[in-house]
């Protein structure tokens, strides 16, 4: 099952492992049984603190890890591969006692938790977000013996899919509840749970100095910001709901400049990492409300706390934009969906619609054929925008079909799920309904940008919301620059994002010399005496 590669880094790894584990294997005579089986048993031959066990779990193919002679806390209904790889090896080391690189507050916080918290989160082996989840909650669950944590994959568990309705992953229940849908960081999952932690953490953060740069998002180009005034040895600080932005939505990355080939979650963590050889100021879990310009610029919260600073990048990206039309709301995760190498899997022998025939729209229905039954793809324009070659591409697939001319004006359902949609035809004005068999509608409509927290601010954007900058990535409010997506840069692309996160905090470190160098003598500076001397 494992080849000899894997073999071999899975061996570098597990010497890792501290405490003897084990691995309590539930199955039948089922063909993924035996598979299941057969990954137990490699694992087991590469680590002699590993041994293999049968046992009784609540669904069959499972893998429970557990400490030796210790319940288990930490299982995997079906064959953790794919994407969820990662999560077994780390569920490995962790269950043995590997320390977390997680922060050292946020863990003895879940070690305090209070309650009793079982978890079941369903994924699909194609989901690049779902591993997050999981391996968050299987952290948890090794470091509180009151959590415990159930990965099981939908697609063998289609009764407890259909029974839960279950359309979109990670779709995680706690105790039996819905307990949240998407992507989550660990932070994001503990401050659900301990309710008290918000409060603490803006008081905390009410606290900070100022900083000298304050990059405001955690994408390539916040990332690239952060690093560029980081290395002018100034007191730089990140904050952002969590790193990656659109990037963690990305599968696949061929355009990335000398990397052939690489995939969003991948590339995120490296940027993450990366920006931490800096000693940056991390702040995650934590979305901007408002931007003032006051003796220092004060950035505020939503959590209520109130960060300052000298100069700022505003590098909040952007996001799916919505079709904004009846229906939309109301079945977002029951068959309305935005990432169709997440979701895809659930409406495999299905029909399903794909608004948009830009790039993004022609590549999902390509992607999603190879899937489902048939799609449908619906393009407002006469033509598609989509490169040439996805085009043909699409035309020559069976089971694509393109409808060009078409508004999309709601999204149909029974109440529980999608069952078919409405359009206009706009050449001729006739209102027309596709149905779909058990529905999925996919939107691919481009982006908008994260700007809402700046309309009341003195910042300026265009009519779309994007943040006005010049050649330096300044804004019309000194001291305040901006970069990649959320700007009015024309091509939005991780490399050029990179590249403008660079200019933006070259543009800050700029204003802030000129901004020490004109203040009159005597006066305390507004930049480190380093700084300065640089000047």
């Amino acid at each position: 099952m494992l080849d000899a590669n894997l073999k071999q880094q899975l061996d570098t790894y597990l010497r890792n492992i501290i405490e003897p584990i084990e691995l309590r294997v539930s199955g039948d005579n089922s063909p993924k049984s035996a598979e299941l089986e057969q990954l137990a048993d490699e694992i087991a031959s590469l680590s002699d603190k590993i041994e293999t066990h049968s046992g009784a779990g609540k669904r069959t193919p499972s893998m429970a890890i557990a400490r030796r002679g210790e319940a288990p806390r930490v299982s995997f209904a079906g064959i953790p591969l794919g994407h969820e790889f990662t999560s077994l090896v780390l569920a490995l080391l962790q269950t043995g006692g590997h320390p977390s690189k997680a922060d050292r507050e946020l863990l003895e916080q879940i070690r305090n938790l209070q309650g009793e918290y079982h978890f079941e989160t369903y994924i699909s082996l194609s989901c690049q977000n779902c591993p997050d989840v999981v391996q968050a909650l299987n952290l948890m669950a090794t470091l509180n013996p009151n959590i415990t944590h159930e990965m099981i994959d939908g697609a063998l568990f289609q009764d407890e899919v259909e029974q839960r309705q279950v359309m979109a992953v990670p779709a995680v229940y706690l105790n039996g509840e819905h307990f949240a849908q998407g992507r989550m960081t660990l932070q994001e999952i503990v401050a659900r749970l301990d309710t008290g932690a918000a409060e603490r953490e803006a008081a905390s953060l009410n606290e900070r100095e100022a900083y000298d740069v304050l990059v405001v998002g955690g994408g390539p180009a916040g990332a690239a910001a952060a690093i560029y005034a980081a290395r002018k040895g100034i007191r730089t600080g990140l904050v952002a709901e969590r790193f990656g932005g659109q990037v963690m939505d990305t599968v696949g990355i061929e355009n990335f400049i000398s990397v052939p080939y690489t995939e969003g979650p991948k590339l995120a963590a490296s940027l993450e990492q990366h920006v931490k050889e800096y000693g940056v100021d991390i702040i995650t879990g934590q979305r901007a409300a408002n931007l003032a310009h006051n003796q220092l610029l004060d950035l505020e919260l939503q959590s209520g706390a109130t960060l300052k600073s000298r100069s700022i990048v505003l590098a909040t990206g952007a996001r799916w934009r919505q079709l904004g039309v009846p229906g939309e709301e109301e079945y977002k995760t029951r068959g309305v969906a935005y990432c169709p190498h997440c979701d895809g899997p659930f409406f495999k022998g299905k029909q399903v619609a794909v608004i948009g025939g830009g790039n993004s729209g022609i590549e999902a229905a390509i992607d999603l054929a190879g899937i489902v039954q048939h799609v449908t793809v619906l393009e407002f324009a006469d033509t598609l925008r989509a490169d040439e070659v996805l085009v043909r591409k699409a035309r020559s697939m069976d089971n694509i079909d393109i409808i060009t001319n078409a508004q999309t004006t709601e999204i149909l359902g029974d109440g529980n799920k999608v069952n078919g949609l409405q359009y206009t035809d706009r050449v001729s004005g006739e209102s027309k309904q596709l149905q779909l068999q058990l529905a999925g509608v996919f939107v691919q409509i481009g982006l908008v940008p994260n700007t809402e927290f700046l309309k009341d601010s003195e910042v300026e954007l265009n009519r779309i919301g994007e943040i006005t900058i010049d050649e330096r990535g300044a804004t019309n409010l000194p001291g305040v620059y901006a970069a990649g997506d959320a700007t009015t840069v024309p091509y939005k692309q991780i490399v050029i994002s990179m590249g403008a996160g660079a200019t933006a905090a070259l543009g800050a470190f700029d204003y802030l010399i000129r901004s020490s160098v004109s203040e009159e003598a005597g006066q305390e500076k507004t930049v480190p005496e380093a700084l300065a001397a640089s000047a």
